[in-house]
Formats: structure tokens, sequence, C-alpha cells
């Protein structure tokens, strides 16, 4: 896709001449919406990201946030890390190779920190589960992030799946990773100091990816999956995990100024933007980078985003060490030049290529202004349903199905510090460093924002913190992963823009700042836009790493707490697979309050298990929590059976405790406490809604929720 006429312009007067083949192509692909957010960046700045806790906010190649001291509550000198991004379109063209490189590109974004990637997390959203093609990118994605995320041995420990009709043609891999580091190995992508070298670690250039932040701003064309194959980047899982050692012990040595992972737009956007942050220059020799082809010209070695590759600030002085350890790890390393007071440079053969101000190359891209349409919430149609019928049908669905087919594949324990399990509300990772529990979640709900973009927007930020306060957490720091259609279509961008206020509004109202993400809009193909997908990944803290599982102790008495009065059934399941139409349920005002009286009832001594109340409302919440032991209970009246079983009303949870009057009294004039009834030790889930009794036996709710690995094995 060439320079646009009316960006061409703007070029052509900074520069006082026409643009190079080279520097026009720079300009397009760092000009993209993909690597500019020219679209969102003007509604980015309703994100609150400051805070504390946070040392390094948005702008870098992953956030930096302080951990609390388990003792004092006071930020700690143990930080981590947080980061997350989009494969959207490489995934759809070739699902293995898409998702892997995904993975790869956030953990380079944790070492370009100074950062050893400890967790990652997967966020993934497909078409209908029944399509064959739907299955085919589902199996082919989950087997590029297994086979990457095993190979270089970072756990994936949490995430999610959802199936929507509108997915179809683009469907989504939204990955976040988390690293570890302290204050003294803190290292940014801001160049320091001119005459520092700039040297490329890791694999050498070839001519996979080229153009790949261009291809990544378009929509997808139904001949995609062929002939935009070549912008589709090949990982090296092998390469990856010797460059997260040898990054380790650069990092160790001291040897480190800045660092910038090549992803979009290859070297050239990493070593532009490594000085622009800076506010200095560079000067590249092209010839001098590793190659891997033969006659690779200038525009391939600075575009390619050929995978496990890394672009260090180092001292002069520093260099033949950093040669040394790169050679340890048979990886390859070329100096290619040196930061500048200057304009970025590059250099080919003999001839300047590339002579403009690194500032206005990598900030320069004038942003859209776009027209938009307001979206409305629909009116109330409710379907007509047995309530038999209703709940089978809800707890079997893909959506609300065990995911265990997917995290299996994963090793989830690598690194021994995988404390809770996949599975459950939120993995819990050990960070032994500081006797910390760190909680991580991640995930969205494309039926919550198709129906009402803003108020579901809130209600994904609100769910992913209860997951993490029914694991006795509290909230810490959030990145998100805005995904939307195409932007020049009004009623896209108002869905889009309603995403964004609803995310960052119910964040606030958390006091959990948003401290780095990602966008990745023209999620469109012929099939349609997909629907507005803000995907939230957010970390939280607890003294220790125990937690109470969403298994049934069978000891105790279930009580449903948090929420709102509201049970609409908007947005639910019920409604995705019967039909019908509502608005979508009001959130709690007092959001805050009610998560962290969950988190303190989830780490009470009388708690015997916790769940929340989400995807499938509490038929699905209920049939996840029986197993050995089961539960007999009684709903509480409600104006319809539908909306007190199927509703998704978030910010609740499902307790199990043997003293229920002290819950009762943590809530009390916090949120509502509804008594469900009492776990037994059948192992059968016994329910009575108004007339209507159902009574399962726990083998067969688990046949129920197999469809997914029933239908993959």
């Amino acid at each position: 896709m060439p320079l646009a006429p009316s960006d061409r312009e703007l070029v052509v007067e900074e520069l006082g001449r026409d643009p190079t083949p080279a520097e026009e192509t720079l300009f397009e692909n760092l000009w993209s919406e993909h690597c500019a957010y020219r679209s969102s960046r003007p509604l980015l700045s309703s994100f609150d990201s400051e805070g504390d806790q946070v040392v390094v906010g948005p702008g870098d190649d992953a956030a930096v946030v302080a951990l609390p001291d388990p003792e004092s509550g006071e930020n700690s000198e143990t930080y981590i890390t947080m980061g997350i991004e989009s494969h959207n379109h490489p995934s759809y063209v070739d699902p293995f190779d898409g998702a892997a490189t995904g993975v790869g590109g956030i953990v380079r974004d944790t070492l370009s920190m100074g950062a050893y990637p400890i967790a990652l997390a997967d966020s993934l959203y497909f078409g209908d589960f029944d399509r064959e093609h739907s299955r085919y990118l589902f199996e082919g994605v989950v087997e590029g992030i297994s086979h990457y995320g095993n190979c270089i041995g970072v756990p994936t420990v949490t995430g999610s799946v959802a199936f929507h009709d509108d997915y179809e043609g683009n469907p989504l891999v939204n990955v976040a990773c988390i690293g570890l580091t302290n204050e003294e190995r803190l290292v940014t992508a801001e160049a320091q100091t001119p005459g520092n070298k700039l040297v490329l670690v890791g694999n050498a250039t070839g001519r996979d990816g080229l153009g790949g932040a261009s291809f990544a701003s378009e929509d997808l064309a139904e001949d995609a999956e062929t002939e935009d194959r070549p912008a589709v980047q090949v990982g090296d899982p092998y390469a990856e995990k010797r460059l997260i050692e040898a990054n380790e012990e650069l990092v160790d040595e001291g040897l480190l100024r800045a660092a910038r992972d090549l992803g979009a737009a290859g070297l050239g956007g990493a070593s532009s933007e490594l000085v622009a942050k800076g506010g200095l220059g560079g000067h590249i020799d092209l010839e001098a980078v590793h190659q891997r082809e033969p006659n690779m010209n200038a525009l391939e070695i600075l575009l390619a985003e050929s995978q496990e590759r890394m672009c260090y600030e180092v001292r002069p002085e520093d260099v033949d060490r950093v040669a040394e350890i790169a050679a340890k790890y048979d990886l390859g390393c070329s100096v290619i030049g040196e930061v500048t007071e200057g304009n970025y440079v590059c250099e080919f053969d003999g001839e300047v290529v590339v002579d403009v101000d690194a500032d206005y190359l990598a900030e320069g891209a004038p942003m859209n202004d776009l027209e938009h349409v307001e979206p409305t919430q629909p009116e109330r149609n409710l379907p007509d349903v047995d309530l038999t019928e209703a709940f089978e049908a809800v707890v079997a669905s893909s959506n609300t199905a065990s995911k265990e087919w997917v995290y299996r594949q994963y090793d989830h324990e690598v690194g021994t510090r995988t404390a809770m399990k996949p599975g459950d509300d939120a993995a819990l990772m050990a960070i032994r460093e500081n006797g910390t529990g760190l909680g991580f979640t991640s995930g969205a709900d494309p039926n919550w924002t198709d129906t009402a973009p803003y108020e579901g927007a809130r209600a994904i930020a609100l769910e992913n913190a209860t997951n993490l306060a029914a694991k006795g957490a509290t909230p810490l720091a959030a990145v998100d992963c805005l995904n939307g259609g195409n932007p020049e279509k009004p009623d896209v961008y108002g869905a889009f823009r309603d995403i964004v206020d609803g995310l960052a509004d119910m964040c606030s109202d958390l006091e959990v700042p948003v401290v780095g993400g990602n966008v990745s809009l023209y999620n469109d193909s012929p099939s349609g836009p997909i629907p507005p997908t803000p995907t939230l990944a957010m970390a939280g803290t607890k003294p220790g790493y125990d937690a109470p599982s969403a298994a049934l102790d069978g000891e105790g008495t279930l009580l449903v707490v948090g929420g709102s009065d509201d049970r609409s059934l908007g947005g639910s399941e019920l409604l995705a697979q019967f039909g019908g139409t509502d608005s979508f349920p009001a959130v709690p005002e007092n959001a805050a309050e009610v998560v962290a009286a969950i988190a303190e009832v989830a780490d009470d001594d009388a708690t015997r298990s916790t769940h929340d109340v989400s995807h499938g409302g509490l038929a699905v919440t209920l049939a996840e929590m029986v197993g050995e032991a089961g539960a007999d209970v009684t709903l509480p009246e409600a104006d319809s059976p539908l909306e007190a079983l199927f509703t998704e009303a978030v910010g609740r949870v499902v307790v199990e405790t043997t003293d229920p009057e002290s819950v009762r009294e943590r809530f009390d004039g916090v949120a509502p406490v509804e008594t469900l009834g009492e776990a037994t030790e059948t192992g059968r889930l016994e329910l009575a809604v108004d007339d209507v009794e159902l009574d399962y036996a726990a083998d067969a709710i688990a046949d129920l929720r197999n469809v997914i690995s029933r239908e993959l094995a």
C-alpha cells in the first residue's frame, strides 16, 4: 500500500524534496494505523495511566509497575513488566506462524525492559465453533502459541476463548506477557548518548514479514490467505530462547543503555523509534546487518520483520563483550551504526537512502478526524424457552464450555511459579523475590460489547478485577488491546469510541491504572467488521501464594455476593443461543468497594471456595464448581427464572463459607448478599428455580461442558 497522497505532501513539505523510495516506504509503515494509532491516539487520553506504583507508563515496549511489599504495603524494589499485543491478520493468513510470532514479539517487548518473562496470557476470538474454517484457525493458533511458548519456557497461565459469527473472516489473537525485573536492571527504549553504538543481536535478517505493519492496517481481502502470506513472519522459538538468556546476561552485566525489539516495521521502526525517544538521531549502515538471504536491497533490510532480533544501544567499550555473549548463545551480532545528534540516516551501497528527522518519522503522523455514530441499547424481547433446555444449551455452548483442550497443550508450570493453574478465575504466580502472590487474568466478551459497547466494556474491566478478587488479590494495574473494525465506518468508529470510554471509566472507578496497550483496527473482511473487542489483561497482588479454588469443598454455605440489583439479560449466552434482545445489566456504582470486599472475603479462613459469576450466569458458575462435591441450591425469587439463572450481571461471586454471617457483615451497605443453599458431598447439582427442579450428576455436567475437547479429540 503506497503512502497516501496527503501524507506524501506533508513529507515533501518537511523534507523540502521528494522522499527516496526507502523513505517513502518507511513513512508508509511507521505512519500506518498499526504503528501510529492515527484513529485511536486522540481517544487514549481517556485512560488514567498514573499511580504511585507506575514506574514506566505507556509509550515504551512494555510498562513497568512496582509490586507492593507484603508487610508494609509500600512499593518494593521488585518490579513487573506488563505488555499486550495483537497478531490478528497474520493469524488469519497463517494461524500457526501468525500466533507463534505474536508470542515471540510480546516476549521481546518484555526483554527490552531488562525483564525476564514469567507468564503469558492468550485471549482468542474466532467465528462460530461449528464452522470447519473456524476450527481450523482455532487449532492452528493454539498449536502456534503452545509450540512457541513451550519451546521458550514461558508458561501460558491464563486467558480466554470466545466464538462469535462476526470473527469468521477476521479472528483475533491477543497475547499478554508479564516479566520480572527490579530498579537496578531496568532498561528503556530511550537512547542515551551520542557516540554509543547501535548493535543488532539475534537471528539473521531475511525477507519474511515485509510490510507487516501496513498489512496490519488494512481490511482483510478474500484472497488474504494466499496473497498476504509473505507479510507473515516465521518464528524460531529456539533462537528466541537463546535470545532470552543472552538478554538476561547482558542486563546482569549492565551492558545495555537502551533496547528495542524488532517488531512492526523491522529495523527501520526499532532503530528510528529508539533514537527518537531520546531526542537524538542515528547513523545506520544497512550493509552491516547480518543477513540470511543474498542480494537483499535497502528496503528489504530496513523493513523485513524477521523474528528474534533486538536492537541495543551499547557503549563503545562494551561492544566486544556484547559480541562475546551473543556468540556464546550462537546468536548473530552486528554493529550497525551509532547514536548521533543529527537526523536518522541510513546508508546502503555507498549511498544515503534515508535522511530524516527521527522524531518526525516516529511521531509526526497526522491524526485522523473521523465521523462516528453513537450506538444504542436494544429493547427487551426475551425468548420463551424451557428452563431445562436452556440450562443444557448454555452450559454446553462453546463459549462457556470447558477450555481444558486449550490450556492442557500449554506447559503452564514451567518456571515453577504457577500457584493457581489455568481453568480457575485467575492465575496466581509466586513472586518469591518478595513473597507476593501475583494474580493475572485476561479477556473480553464480544456478546457484551456487541450489545452495548460502553456498558459491555465497563463490565469487562469489572469482571477482570472480580476474577482477581475472587482469589483474594487486589488489582494493581492493567494493559489493554483495543480491537475494532474499519474506523472509517461511522457506526464502527462510534462503537470503538464507546469501548475506549467504557474501559477507561471503569478502570478509573476501580483505581486501576491502564499502563500500556495496543490498538488493532481494520479488523474487517468481506464478511463484515468484528464486534468491538476490548481485551483487558489485569494483574493483582496478595500476600503469599494460597487462594481458594473454584471447586466446591463440600462443607460450607453457598452465597452469591456483590453486583447490583439489575438482572437484565442483554449480552448473555442465553440470548446468543435462543435469540431475543435486552439491555445490558448495570454494573454497581461502587465497584471498587465491591471488589475490595470480595478480595477480603476470599482471603478469610472460613472461605472454602469462590467463583465469579459472568459468562453463562449462575447456571455456568454452579456447573463449573460441582465436582467431587456438589450443591443443593434454591435460587432467590426474581422477575423471571431466566433472569435468576442466566443474567451475566458482573461483579458477583459465589462464595462457599463456613461463616456466612461474617460475609453478610462485610457486605452490609456495600452490595447484595443472597443465600443459594449448601455445598454437599453428593457430587450432584440439585437446583430449584421457581417450580422447576434440575438435578445433574457431576459426570453429566462434565459431559455437557466437554464439547470442545470432544470435537477436537
